[in-house]
């Protein structure tokens, strides 16, 4: 599914919350990624966000 930037924005952010309150990360990242966000975007790019979009 091709999500707009404002989606891709959501998602991006909910995720990288979910990450700073201790969800389990699900791809490798390096030991130096500190940043929630940046692991998120990791996720994202990887296809591997656990969230979906409903549209009508």
């Amino acid at each position: 599914m091709k999500y707009t930037r404002f989606e891709k924005a959501r998602i991006i952010g909910a995720r990288a919350l979910q990450i700073s309150f201790g969800a389990p990360v699900l791809v490798e990242y390096p030991e130096t990624m500190i940043d929630p966000i940046d692991i998120a975007m990791l996720e994202y790019d990887e296809d591997l966000v656990p969230i979906t979009v409903a549209r009508e």
